[in-house]
């Protein structure tokens, strides 16, 4: 018999040792948005060899050297989200809309005015921006022939002997899911296979056997299973950089960034399942499903970056970057319910299994691949220029910490096996009209993956205008992308996916002043 359970944390709170992370959770801190000022958004980030603008220095950290006054800025904008869904050949579609503020940043330039000095300039930024939107919703539906979403739980119970599963006496479910998530060789698999057997998802062949490990469903086969999946997410990755920059005989152009990152993410996901199958002759029939789960995570992590501009003409520039990863620590909590209905062919049960507990689980180390970016800029009789930006990024370097646990382990060769270094090409140009600016850009990035299905390219554009009034400017834009990935509604015993396109459509506002 298994052993009293874990005193409780926090009131209702647990510390767990294992977890369901997968590599999308890397993922979500490996691949980022196109975020920051709107002169910078409107050329789809094709800055490397520009500099000039506050978001630029996240390219190049030498591109603040190209502010000739003490500068600063602040950005709005207005994010929407287009999900489209097709599961099962069911389209459905859902829009997500919010308003941010999400730069703000000023830098200051020191000049040798004598001309005497080979050092002739140092600059110094600070600049703060949300380099990830984690604002979103999302709506799956379709009827899928031939697999139900409780297969996820039995899935989770193969191999357990019942007596984890089944409540002692005086024991409540909150008590029983404590215990498991507190127990080495037990944890989140476990919670799993309980909250499926409480809610009669599956039953034991033998339930007077506490070694019992043979279970049967009570979900109909032979029939289709209608299946949605709604998801809102809310939060942000937000980044402070602290620049310092400096140029040599206004030809060699170095800058360095320190880099803190902060996250804060909530991911809602409610799962259904209804079926109209025939009815056990025997027994119960689960006739609908409801997963509810809510996960939070927070961090923080830091990053630095090292970058160099060329000046090889007044018209002509290469800079080249290197980004470090960024190494993050991450804290989950995650709580969980699940509603089934089943019926004997006379009357109709409900079973609501809800803990009640929030599973606290161990920190844990991620570490994003670096980038390097190679950039060229040809500016033209001081009126327009193009700007080409091409950066390299190697996801297979992703890494999940401590590498002795050997979940992370797993996780680690899994990501090395599936990820691919990858690249990912900006180009972006201006033409000033007197006071106005009017720009425009192309953003392709390739997928993390070998094989792009599961995740697929990015393809982005944008277009700007800005209006220049002699100290202070205004700048407008607008930028939209696209991509296709797989989405599961759990993530074992089912394999079947959503295929999601995402567009995002982003206005952006900045205003700046020269002081």
């Amino acid at each position: 018999m298994k052993k009293i359970f874990l005193s409780l944390l926090l009131g209702s709170s647990i510390v767990t040792l294992a977890q369901e992370t997968t590599i999308n959770d890397a993922l979500r801190y490996s691949v980022n948005n196109l975020t920051g000022t709107a002169r910078f958004r409107g050329m789809s980030g094709a800055f490397g060899a520009v500099g000039g603008d506050l978001s630029s220095i996240n390219v190049n950290p030498a591109g603040s050297l190209f502010f000739n006054n003490n500068f600063a800025s602040i950005t709005a904008s207005s994010f929407n989200v287009h999900n489209r869904s097709d599961y099962f050949g069911t389209r459905t579609k859902e829009n997500h809309s919010t308003l941010d503020l999400n730069q703000i940043g000023g830098v200051m330039v020191f000049d040798d005015l004598s001309g005497k000095a080979n050092w002739s300039k140092i600059a110094v930024a600070l600049n703060y921006e949300n380099s990830s939107d984690f604002d979103n919703s999302l709506y799956a539906a379709g009827t899928n022939p031939s697999n139900s979403i409780g297969n996820y739980f039995i899935d989770k119970a193969q191999g357990l002997p019942l007596e984890f599963m089944q409540l002692q006496p005086g024991e409540t479910i909150t008590d029983l899911y404590t215990y498991l998530g507190e127990t080495s060789g037990l944890g989140f698999p476990a919670q799993q296979a309980m909250l499926g057997y409480q809610a009669f998802l599956f039953e034991a062949f033998d339930d007077s056997d506490p070694n019992n490990v043979d279970y049967f469903t009570n979900v109909p086969t032979g029939g289709n299973y209608f299946q949605d999946n709604y998801m809102t997410s809310n939060g942000f990755n937000g980044k402070l950089t602290a620049n310092i920059a400096t140029a040599y005989k206004n030809k060699l152009f170095l800058g360095l960034n320190l880099n803190a990152h902060f996250t804060d993410y909530v991911k809602v996901t409610s799962v259904y399942e209804g079926n109209n199958n025939p009815l056990y002759s025997t027994g119960l029939t689960v006739t609908d499903i409801q997963f509810d789960n809510e996960l939070y995570t927070y961090g923080s992590g830091f990053s630095l970056n090292l970058g160099a501009i060329y000046k090889f003409t007044e018209s002509f520039r290469a800079g080249v970057a290197y980004e470090s990863p960024t190494w993050y620590r991450l804290n989950d909590e995650l709580t969980q319910r699940l509603i089934v209905n089943t019926t004997d062919g006379t009357n109709n049960f409900q079973d609501i299994v809800a803990p009640n507990v929030i599973n606290i689980y161990e920190t844990y180390k991620i570490k994003t691949p670096s980038k390097i970016t190679v950039s060229g800029a040809y500016i033209f009789n001081k009126r327009g220029l193009i700007s080409i930006d091409y950066a390299m990024k190697d996801y297979s370097n992703t890494k999940f910490k401590p590498t002795g646990d050997s979940f992370y382990r797993d996780l680690n060769t899994q990501m090395n096996n599936q990820f691919d270094n990858t690249y990912e090409l900006r180009v972006g140009g201006e033409y000033k009209i007197k006071q106005w600016s009017v720009r425009g850009g192309y953003r392709f990035e390739e997928s993390p993956y070998k094989v792009d299905y599961a995740m697929g390219d990015l393809t982005g554009y944008s277009a700007g205008l800005g209006y220049n009034f002699g100290e202070s400017r205004l700048d407008l834009a607008y930028a939209n992308d696209h991509r296709n990935y797989n989405l599961a509604f759990v993530s074992s015993g089912m394999n079947d996916t959503a295929r999601i396109r995402t567009t995002n459509n982003n206005v952006t506002l900045t205003y700046s002043i020269n002081f």
